[in-house]
Order: C-alpha cells, then sequence, then structure tokens
C-alpha cells in the first residue's frame, strides 16, 4: 500500500490482528526482508512493514535523509492507520529510526528491540568509512553494493547462506544512487542515543552477532553496561534474522508476548 506523504510516495503493509508491531528494515533493505518473521508475527499480533525513504517502494526525499525524517515518516504511517501505541522492532539502520522516533513520540512505543542496531553515533573511522562508500558509490555503485551485502554475514556463513545473499543483493540495488547516499549522509550525523534509550520507559531489547563486522568489542562491552536493557548475543554477523533465524524469532516472539 503507499501513503502519499511531503509528495512521495510511501509504501507499507499491513497484516493480522491485535496489539501492533512495526518492522523497520536496515540499510540497502526494504520490507521484504522480513518475510520469515511476519508470518510468525501476524498469528498474534498486527505487524506493519514500511520501507524507508529512498528504499523499496519508498521515494527518495531530499539530498540528506537524517534519522528524524526518516522517523517523521514512519510517524505519518502510523497517524494514517491510526495506531496509538506500538512495538517497534529495526534492524541496523532501523534501529537508528526507531530511536529518532521514540525521541519524538515516546509514548507511543509498548516495547523496542535493536535488531544488529546500537543507540551509538559514529565514530571518526566509521564516518570516514562512509565518506569513502559514498566516492566509490558515484563510481561503481553495483559493485560496491553486492560486497557491501556480502560482508555483513560472518565469513563462515557465506557460502552456507550465498542463495540468501544473493537475494538481498537483487533487492539492495532496488535502493537508488540518491537513496544510498542520503541514508549515508545522515547515519554520519546521527547523534549518541544512549540516554534516549536508556530513559525509554517500556521493554528494551538488543540483539546483536557476536562476529558482527560493523560491531566493535568496544561497542559490545558498552551495550553490556547499559541499564534496564535485555541483551541476546547470537553467533554470526550482522544478519541475525537469516543467520540465526530460529533463535531469532524465538527471542522476539517472547519479547513481544510479554508486552
Amino acid at each position: 500500500m503507499i501513503l502519499t506523504y511531503k509528495g512521495i510516495s510511501v509504501s507499507y503493509s499491513v497484516s493480522g490482528q491485535g496489539k501492533t508491531v512495526t518492522l523497520l528494515h536496515g540499510f540497502l533493505e526494504n520490507s521484504t526482508m522480513w518475510k520469515d518473521t511476519i508470518p510468525v508475527l501476524e498469528k498474534t499480533h498486527q505487524v506493519i512493514t514500511i520501507d524507508l525513504l529512498g528504499h523499496g517502494q519508498t521515494d527518495c526525499l531530499s539530498y540528506v535523509h537524517t534519522m528524524d525524517d526518516f522517523a517523521d515518516a514512519v510517524n505519518a504511517v502510523l497517524i494514517y492507520l491510526k495506531v496509538n501505541k506500538t512495538t517497534l522492532i529495526g534492524h541496523s539502520l532501523g534501529g537508528y529510526v526507531a530511536l529518532a522516533f521514540a525521541e519524538k513520540k515516546p509514548e507511543l512505543i509498548n516495547g523496542l528491540c535493536l535488531l544488529n542496531s546500537t543507540p551509538f553515533a559514529d565514530s571518526k573511522d566509521r564516518i570516514t568509512l562512509r565518506n569513502r562508500a559514498i566516492k566509490v558509490a558515484k563510481s561503481n555503485y553495483k559493485n560496491l553494493v553486492s560486497m557491501s551485502i556480502s560482508n555483513l554475514f560472518f565469513e563462515d556463513n557465506r557460502l552456507r547462506f550465498s542463495k540468501d545473499i544473493e537475494a538481498i543483493k537483487t533487492e539492495a540495488l532496488k535502493t537508488p544512487l540518491q537513496g544510498y547516499i542520503a541514508t549515508q549522509e545522515g547515519m554520519k550525523i546521527r547523534k549518541d542515543s544512549t540516554s534516549i534509550l536508556e530513559d525509554l520507559n517500556c521493554k528494551k531489547l538488543i540483539i546483536v552477532g557476536k562476529k558482527d563486522p560493523i560491531l566493535s568489542k568496544t561497542d559490545l562491552q558498552h551495550l553490556e553496561k547499559l541499564d534496564g536493557i535485555d541483551i541476546t548475543v547470537l553467533d554470526g554477523g550482522h544478519m541475525s534474522h537469516i543467520e540465526n533465524k530460529e533463535e531469532f524469532l524465538q527471542r522476539i516472539m517472547h519479547f513481544i508476548e510479554l508486552i
């Protein structure tokens, strides 16, 4: 389904009945990443998926998509659907967006799960990598996307999940160059949201991969010190919903059933 928002099209889907769970995908992904998650959740809950700005079937809004921009578009969908309470589950970028939403609309959140995501701002090294990636994207976008997707998986899992990786690459290449750049620019300037996460008055869960190439050992140590937040560490890389699918689904169902 399509919602017109600020002159652009925002794609979303709704299925199931019950308390609402809103799923926010990661960078270079779209709502198709939840294809194995939706059938499980919709048995007991209303499930909303949203293609974030510049991804999937949602148009780009500007040259830079800030986390606030993403959050405002998510809020527009929830307002349209008359959702007054929801649990947010955000993968990677989707987690950053969920935290921006939590700062703006904490009263709407029943629960928050960061999947392979953190509340931390980019380090200087990460900003440098994003700047390099933007340069490469302008001249060799297809190869950059292909390499980026493969690198999200723990190296030992890449052959095992080769079909999944190829399918994700196909979806990733549907992200236009403008969407890629706008998102990288927005992630570079996002602020640290640790206090927002800790102060949020709801059930909170973080699921991370022990071998996540984006998560440093220091990041993991800092996550484990956060107050009032359950941490689940799974084997594998940045794609826990694929690399550890059964454990991920069990953990998510347990989480939302307690809300």
